[in-house]
Formats: structure tokens, C-alpha cells, sequence
């Protein structure tokens, strides 16, 4: 089964298709960053007007690459949700347009799915169950991972998102947009420890998370020193918090399941210094971890085909009108209606 797929959650417009047999073809990431950099974060109508521009050529270069017509596509995947109601809205369209067009079923798929299921793109793959850590811009949660759809939620932020909480503390610093990245080069260059942040919530039971009174600590931290704290060692200090605070509720979440494989996925999954850390903890531990590439951990569109081709090859059809969902709670996905059948060949 080959599937197109489409994702315009946001502020990265992104195509690929995904062969059952053949792996990734081809996928292309058009990022927005200079169109949304003037206003210092993403400005949802300029956003959906740029999926409009770029998706139809983006597509045919992708189809282009893969040596694939429209004969040989067997499916369209978009992303459904959550994200920006107007992005998602251009990818639905065009997705349900074309699977139309070329007499082909459709599927939305679920933006998280997505990225829960990016370390199957690589040729090393986390084994059934997981505990899977999404930490992106928006999103800061520990799931458990049974299989296609069975997905239990341990675990998520109560206010700021672990990459929100980077840009919003970015922009305090006066850092260029996007702010997370720009954080994360200022942070190399300094020292943790020259001041003392919190490491929030480590010190309650659970696995929720909360990273909104970092950015006030960050901000009083600069305000409040005589000589004034450096940038970079107030980056560095702001990062190591995030970072703990991350690690510890994933060794907690780890231990509570007794999982042996861990799947870092999203955006600040590509942070380097989170890398480290996990890395050496699950040495500790007798655990593995698991990551896409760095140009997986953002948002991207072979996640979405390949999300699609499990979905789509276990009988799952979307219906003729466009899908489209500003928040789409994880849990009440469930498997598609041929998982049974399949087993756990769907992964």
C-alpha cells in the first residue's frame, strides 16, 4: 500500500509518501519561520494562507520524487487535528479533494498519533507496549502505547507546554523567533547552577507536569541581579530545569509501568541536552530509548502517510466530509476496525 500524506497542522506545511513495502519515497517540509518571525509567533490566518500556496506544489514535488502517479497512490492521509482550525482545513481539502478525484479512501489521522508512531519511520524501532513522552510546542504528555489506537494517557501538562515554556522564556531574553532553538544555542554557552530555578512538580506523586512559573522565575532571576545574571547562563539554568523536570517523570513513568522501551517524540525531542540526559538514565536503568531523526521530531508528513498506511491498510475509511479539530482528545482514537485481524503486524 503506498499513501500520500498530508499535514497542515500548524506552521510547517508537509508532504511525503509512505510505501508498505518500499519504506518513505520522498517527503519535502516547507516551514513558515520567516513569514511568522515579524510577529513573533504564529499568526493562524497568515499560517492557513500559506498552506494555501504551498501544498498543491509541494505535492507534485513530492509525487515527483517518489516516481509515483496518481495510479500508484492507494490512499491520502491528512492531519485531522489538533492544531489551527484554518491550516487544517486547507490539508482536509486537499486531501479529500484529490482522494476523491483519483477514486481513492481517505483517512484524517490524529497529529499526536503522528508523532507517537515517527520512531517507526527509522530501522531501529521501539518494541509493543511503549511509554511514549510527546513534548512539543504544544503539547507535554507521557502515554502508554499498547498498539494502533490503544493509547492511555499517564501523564500531561496542567498549564504551558515544555515547548511553550522555551519560546515564551526565549522572548524574555529577547531571542530571535523561533525562540525554543535560539534558547537551546544560547544555553550551550552558558553555565546551570549560577542561579537556582525550579524543577516544578518533581517533588509531587503523579506524572503531570506544569511549566508556566518557570518563565516568571526566569524573568525575576534577571530582574533581580546585582551585577545582572548573563543571558546564557540564565538560558542554561532554564534548560537543565526543563530537562530534569522531563527525565525524572519519565523515570518515574518507567518504573510505575515496568516498560523497557521509551519513544521521545516532538519538537523539543531534538534538544540535545534532553538526549543526553535520557540516555544516560536509561543506561542506569536497563531501559532503551527510542527517537526519529531530528527532522521527524518537528511537524512533518511521512508521520502522517505512515500514520495513514496502518490506518487505511486495516480497513479504516474517513468519511466524504473534511475532518477537522482544534483540540481531539488522544484516548478516544481506538484501533481501526481491522486491527484484530492484523495483530501486531500493523506496526
Amino acid at each position: 500500500m503506498r499513501v500520500l500524506g498530508i499535514e497542515t497542522s500548524c506552521d510547517e506545511t508537509g508532504v511525503a509518501v509512505y510505501d508498505e513495502k518500499q519504506g518513505l519515497m520522498g517527503h519535502v517540509v516547507y516551514s513558515q519561520v520567516r513569514l511568522h518571525a515579524e510577529f513573533g509567533g504564529v499568526v493562524p490566518e497568515l499560517a492557513s494562507r500559506d498552506h494555501v500556496r504551498k501544498l498543491v506544489p509541494l505535492i507534485r514535488e513530492v509525487m515527483g520524487r517518489s516516481g509515483s502517479e496518481p495510479g500508484s497512490i492507494d490512499g491520502v492521509a491528512y492531519t485531522a487535528g489538533p492544531g489551527l482550525i484554518g491550516a487544517l482545513l486547507v490539508g482536509g481539502a486537499v486531501a479529500r479533494s484529490l482522494a476523491f478525484a483519483w477514486g481513492r479512501p481517505c483517512v484524517g489521522i490524529h497529529h499526536m498519533e503522528g508523532h507517537l508512531l515517527a520512531p517507526m519511520l527509522e530501522s531501529r524501532r521501539p518494541s509493543m507496549p511503549f511509554i511514549a513522552l510527546l513534548v512539543s510546542g504544544g503539547h507535554t504528555m507521557l502515554v502508554r502505547v499498547e498498539d494502533l489506537g490503544r493509547y492511555t494517557v499517564l501523564g500531561e501538562t496542567l498549564d504551558d507546554a515544555a515547548g511553550e515554556a522555551f519560546d515564551k522564556t526565549a522572548k524574555l531574553l529577547d531571542l530571535p523567533y523561533p525562540g525554543g532553538p535560539a534558547l537551546a544555542e544560547l544555553a550551550s554557552r552558558g553555565t546551570p547552577g549560577r542561579c537556582s530555578l525550579p524543577r516544578p512538580m518533581i517533588g509531587k506523586p503523579g506524572l503531570d507536569f506544569s511549566f508556566s512559573g518557570l518563565k516568571t522565575a526566569v524573568r525575576l532571576a534577571a530582574e533581580g541581579g546585582d551585577p545582572p545574571m548573563a543571558r546564557e547562563d540564565l538560558a542554561a539554568e532554564f534548560q537543565a530545569a526543563v530537562v530534569e523536570t522531563l527525565v525524572s517523570k519519565c523515570r518515574r513513568a518507567m518504573r510505575a509501568t515496568r516498560a523497557r522501551s521509551l519513544v521521545i517524540a516532538g519538537g523539543v525531542g531534538a534538544n540535545v541536552s534532553l538526549r543526553e540526559h535520557m540516555n544516560r538514565v536509561a543506561g542506569e536503568d536497563g531501559w532503551e530509548v527510542f527517537y526519529p531523526r531530528p527532522e521527524f521530531c518537528t511537524d512533518n508528513g511521512a508521520m502522517i502517510a505512515y500514520a495513514g498506511m496502518l490506518r487505511l491498510r486495516a480497513g479504516e475509511h474517513s468519511p466524504l466530509a473534511i475532518q477537522a479539530r482544534a483540540r481531539w482528545n488522544l484516548e478516544t482514537l481506538g484501533p481501526p476496525p481491522g486491527l484484530s485481524a492484523l495483530g501486531r503486524r500493523t506496526l
